[in-house]
Parts: structure tokens; sequence; C-alpha cells
């Protein structure tokens, strides 16, 4: 494994690489972590060195298979598809290698078509599965493979990665990249290129300053701006808690330079004098609440009301 071309996950990197170096690499695997968490990237280096090629690049031996477009799930035509491609020799090399993306939102039944060449692959074959949860994938597929779990950046990590991709950000716009991102990459490249999550972030800020306004028409804005931004409901919540975290710290150190949000400092002050400690954890307890019904797929109206109004009743 080149870790020159993957930052962080050392453990997992290191598994591989032994695994492959000692001929005992198993023919199902499944990579599980958040979106921008480096899955692809860890399966790709996979393949290539699977493959015996040194450099990252498309092959033909290397097999890619995703949500169709326009779906939301892949089904047992897509399964069949896989399990023909699994079944055909390799091209250009003595191995193949099959990744598929969204694993997770495979139907049952695509599971299970794909459960019997993931208990007998072809010798030369091998398959590595990319998911956010591991509650998407069926126990009898689980249990077939080698499972590894990424965890999010350490702050060193994460800035050695935007040292090396965004080398021209100065102190403050790395600090806002690392609040936003929370230990993912692939969160701040967005946040990056995106002005959008910048816009998220600033309207969070505002709305925290603003929670013991009674400003009925702002908070019935607010809760309209957080539906039609529904789908990026991690990204706001994840704004919400940085500042919440950020609070809480200069709320006990009143040490500017430990906050990450650093050039959100007067809303951050502002709100330390707003809540007390006990307010402050309440508040985070409501974000975490929120994030377990999204994540269930509640009704996103119903749920970011519920979450406003509980906020502004700390």
């Amino acid at each position: 494994m080149s870790s020159y071309r993957i930052i962080g996950h050392q453990g997992i990197k290191l598994q591989i690489k032994n695994s492959i170096k000692l001929n005992r690499f198993s023919h199902a695997h499944i990579l599980v972590g958040e979106n921008g968490i480096g899955k692809s990237m860890v399966a790709k280096e996979m393949a290539i060195r699977v493959l015996g090629k040194n450099e990252l690049k498309p092959y033909v031996d290397m097999i890619e298979f995703k949500v169709p477009k326009g779906r939301k799930s892949i089904g047992i035509e897509e399964s069949k598809n896989i399990i023909e491609e699994i079944n055909k020799k390799p091209y250009e090399c003595d191995k193949k290698v099959i990744i598929i993306y969204n694993a997770d939102k495979m139907t049952e039944a695509a599971q299970n078509a794909l459960l019997k060449t993931i208990e007998e692959p072809p010798l030369e074959s091998f398959m590595v599965l990319l998911c956010e949860k591991l509650d998407g994938i069926l126990d009898t597929i689980k249990s077939r493979c080698q499972v590894y779990k990424f965890n999010r950046l350490s702050q060193e990590d994460m800035l050695l990665f935007l040292g090396n991709r965004y080398p021209q950000l100065d102190e403050e716009e790395i600090n806002s990249v690392l609040a936003f991102s929370d230990g993912i990459p692939g969160r701040a490249e967005r946040f990056i290129s995106d002005s959008h999550l910048c816009e998220i972030r600033d309207a969070v800020a505002d709305m925290l300053k603003r929670l013991k306004d009674d400003d009925v028409d702002y908070f019935l804005r607010f809760s309209n701006y957080l539906l039609s931004i529904k789908d990026e409901w991690q990204e706001i919540l994840t704004c919400i808690l940085a500042y919440i975290r950020d609070v809480l710290v200069y709320k006990e150190t009143g040490n500017k330079k430990l906050i990450v949000n650093a050039d959100k400092f007067e809303y951050i002050k502002i709100i330390s004098e707003m809540f007390s400690f006990k307010k402050l954890n309440a508040l985070v307890n409501i974000v975490k609440a929120t994030k377990g019904k999204l994540g269930k797929n509640v009704n996103p109206a119903l749920v970011f009301d519920s979450m406003l109004v509980k906020m502004q009743e700390v």
C-alpha cells in the first residue's frame, strides 16, 4: 500500500499490505465509514496492489459498480451483472477486482443473489464492498467478508491532507475547513469548492446567536431554509456541533486560540454568554437526537421543527 497516496487509516493500510504480501488476502472485503472518509481511495489502492500495478489509474481488471443513475438502490439485475462480470476471466492480469460502491443500498434480493458468489468466488477474483453503515448489509454477507471500519482522521492528519492538497490556504481558512470537515477529507474538499456550504456555516452561526430571540418569523424562515437543503443535514448538524464545542471550550478556558472556528469568534463569545454548561450540553443532546432521527429517514420537516423548538426552550 502506497502510504503517500492516502493520509490516515494507518492500521487498515498496514493490515491490507501485510495480508497481500503474505498471500492471505481474503476474496471479499467490506470497507465501512462515512462518505468522504477515504474508502474509495483505499479500495482502489487495494485493487492496484492485487493487480500488481503501481500507478493509480483505471485498469480493465478493476471494475466498479455504482447505484444506477436516477435510482436509489442496486437491484437484482445489477447484481446479476456483477456476478456475470466476476465470473469472466481477467483480461490483462491474472486477477480481477470488483469494487461495489454503496453496497448498503443493495436490495435484500440483490444481496442474496450475490451471496453464493461471495461464498465461492472464482480463484482469480476479489470483491470490495463500500458502505456507510453495516446495518444495510446482510449478516450472511458480513460473516463472509473481511471488514474494515474507517474512523475520522485526527487533526494532525487533516492538517497534513490540507497542506498537501491546498497549500494556498491561510490559517483562518484552514481552521474553518477543519471545523466543517470534522475529520472527513471529502467534506473538506466540498467545503473548499462549494460556496453553498460556506453559506450553511454562516446561517447556522447566526441561528445559534439568535436562539434566545423571540422572533417567530425568523425561525419559521430558518426552518424552511433547513428543509430546502435537507439533503445537507449532516453538514448542518456538524456545523451546529462544531460551534457548540467551541463555545464549551471558550467558556471553560477563555482562550480564543483554542477555538477552531476562529473567524466566528464574536459569535462564539455571544453564545457563550447566553448559555450555561448544562444548557450547552442539552443543545448537544438535541442535535444528536436529531441526527439519529434523520439517519432513520424520519420526516425532515417535523425533525427540523422539533429541533429548533427544543433548542429555543433550553
